[in-house]
């Protein structure tokens, strides 16, 4: 079976499909699939809105089940900025300099123990028949006060600089912590009871169609 994913990065769909294809699943971009879908705006005003309407047109154009995601930095003592805006918080897309930089600036009347955020991950599957559904994978952490490592994930990883925990969650690297959100969200998404009905469903009228072919 196969699913097609809202986003052009190969990383993202090779680790879904990692995830998936233990389920039967395929996971294709629409580069792989032939087909061209529209550049959805982020307009909504949380992760989740936004994965929806990504993965609500991605499956309206192709007719195949949609999975799509969306994902940023929430910081407390900012009120959970800067959220959806991760990607233009200082007013221009993709510039993580100057978007660190405003949040240098946000927070620096914030001590440390103030100083807390995590890695959202968002990931929605819509259905050619209607059905869809959301999973939320999060990686707790602290703002830095120093840049550690170089861009990624928006270039937040410079300054989200260790989660805290016990066992393997301590000191872990930034570029982890983004990758477990993701992860963690979409391991919830295989344990909806949605998917393995939506896979039964379709392995079943299939055998059905065969079987009337030859009586």
């Amino acid at each position: 079976m196969k699913f097609i994913i809202a986003t052009h990065n190969m990383k993202k769909r090779a680790e879904m499909e990692r995830i998936l294809s233990p389920l039967g699943i395929e996971v294709l971009t629409a580069e792989m699939a032939g087909i061209t879908l529209t550049d959805v705006p982020e307009t909504g005003e949380t992760f989740e809105e936004n994965a929806v309407l990504k993965a609500e047109s991605g499956c309206r154009e192709s007719g195949m089940p949609c999975i799509a995601d969306d994902s940023g930095l929430a910081v407390d003592f900012l009120g959970g900025a800067p959220g959806v805006y991760s990607a233009r918080y200082s007013g221009v897309h993709g510039n993580d300099e100057a978007n660190i930089q405003k949040l240098l600036k946000n927070l620096e009347d914030a001590p440390e123990e103030k100083r807390t955020a995590r890695f959202v991950c968002t990931v929605c599957v819509c259905f050619p028949d209607g059905r869809k559904f959301t999973v939320c994978g999060k990686c707790e952490g602290k703002i830095g006060f120093e840049k550690h490592g170089n861009g990624g994930f928006h270039g937040w990883r410079k300054k989200f600089c260790r989660t805290f925990g016990s066992g393997k969650g301590q000191n872990q690297p930034p570029r982890q912590c983004a990758s477990q959100a993701c992860k963690s969200a979409a391991g919830l998404f295989i344990s909806r009871s949605s998917i393995r009905r939506f896979i039964y469903d379709r392995k079943r009228t299939r055998r059905l169609a065969r079987k009337s072919k030859f009586t």
